[in-house]
């Protein structure tokens, strides 16, 4: 099949690439730089130029594809509602493209929507919260998935490598900046995580069975406490790692301390048993533990 991806070439949607194409899928991928362009073309994918705010070209693109993965996304947190808005527009301006096929259509979402406050792990099948705003972007898929289209959500958790891993690299630079790393209270809250090729695998396994109105989630592990991740920081930085009570958090994270004391565990039962979809990377202290902190 050929796939439009959009944000093509991202820390995720680059593996996401390297999974569909060893799958002998084509890849019609989003880039807005000549960079992006050159690595895609390296990936074997084929090159459409635009970008989020450029809706015409994501229009362009869904038609001239089989179906469409949805990963591209703006991270610069501190204007995650601004940011969430503009996904919400993206998938409305990608699935007006596809009524009327059953070409399908995969959203991105984030596991931490559907988090309750009664401490048991997020289910695929669970109501969303509403704290989050991207939670807009399920309910656009949703008005699709009633108007025809042929829409899926994958929900990611911190997706992590050695590189990279979710959020936690913001928490990484203000314990290197402030010399010392921090978790909220008792730090028993605990953030779902999962390595990326197990990602990268499960949207192709997703796209691949499209299963219209399925919610996945792509977490293996289903809880990481921020107090293991904050001493596995400790380690790497050589800082100390100390409590701060939650009041403190927004003065010493900034636009993260809304999240750092959350808890945002998911399960990914119903995935599993729907996808046959069995991670086999290592876990995110794992990855920390592994990171180089000399130049990250």
């Amino acid at each position: 099949m050929r796939i439009f991806v959009t944000g093509a070439t991202g820390f995720i949607a680059s593996a996401v690439v390297s999974e569909l194409i060893q799958a002998r899928h084509h890849v019609l991928g989003l880039t807005r730089s000549e960079a992006g362009a050159q690595a895609l073309r390296a990936a074997g994918a084929e090159v459409k130029h635009g970008n989020l705010d450029d809706l015409d070209s994501l229009r362009q693109g869904a038609a001239d594809s089989d179906g469409v993965i949805h990963l591209a996304f703006n991270h610069d947190f501190s204007q995650f509602q601004k940011n969430c808005d503009d996904d919400r527009k993206a998938i409305e301006a990608i699935g007006e493209v596809l009524l009327g096929s059953n070409r399908p259509f995969l959203v991105t979402s984030g596991t931490a929507i559907a988090n309750s406050d009664d401490g048991k792990p997020a289910t695929e099948d669970g109501p969303t919260s509403s704290w989050n705003p991207r939670a807009a972007s399920e309910a656009a898929t949703l008005e699709l998935t009633k108007r025809g289209v042929n829409t899926s959500v994958v929900r990611l958790p911190q997706v992590h490598d050695t590189r990279k891993q979710g959020l936690v690299p913001y928490i990484t630079a203000v314990a290197r900046e402030k010399r010392i790393s921090v978790y909220v209270g008792d730090g028993s809250n605990r953030w779902a995580a999962a390595h990326i090729s197990d990602v990268a695998r499960l949207y192709r396994l997703a796209f691949e069975k499209a299963e219209r109105g399925a919610i996945y989630h792509a977490s293996d592990e289903e809880g990481v406490s921020m107090k293991a991740v904050a001493e596995a920081l400790g380690r790497g930085l050589k800082v100390p790692v100390a409590s701060i009570k939650l009041e403190e958090a927004q003065a010493h994270f900034g636009w993260l301390g809304a999240f750092a004391g959350h808890d945002m565990p998911a399960s990914s039962a119903i995935t599993r048993q729907k996808l046959n979809w069995k991670p086999t990377g290592p876990g995110l202290i794992a990855d920390l533990d592994g990171m180089d902190y000399t130049t990250a």
